[in-house]
């Protein structure tokens, strides 16, 4: 067992990556993000959720001029247990085909206990 000032410093060395996949099929690599001090950052897209539930997908912007993305953002972040940042591209419709498809996400099997 690891105490926890250990555990917190293993945790703040290097973050953790994870594989999800979206409801279409497509796989994706989560960077998980210290959900105690988490900001939405420069138009990045994020993924929070409770354990393997994805509460909310995507970025500043869907927060800014979607108002039931933000009351969305909201809600999820009163009872997230963990955040992460996913790796997307630039193109407007290619992030807007990601948010839909993590939206319904799911860890790999080998992963949903991380």
């Amino acid at each position: 067992m690891v105490p926890n000032f250990e555990r917190q410093l293993l945790s703040a060395a290097a973050p953790q990556t994870l594989r999800w996949r979206g409801r279409s099929g497509r796989h994706y690599t989560l960077r998980a993000a210290r959900l105690d001090d988490f900001a939405l950052r420069n138009n990045d897209l994020y993924l929070v959720a409770r354990g393997s539930l994805v509460l909310w997908a995507g970025s500043s912007d869907d927060v800014i001029h979607d108002s039931d993305s933000r009351a969305r953002f909201r809600l999820a972040l009163d009872c997230a247990d963990r955040v992460f940042e996913v790796e997307a591209g630039a193109d407007h419709v290619e992030r807007m085909t990601a948010v839909w498809d993590l939206e319904g996400a799911e860890p790999l099997p080998e992963q949903a206990a991380a």
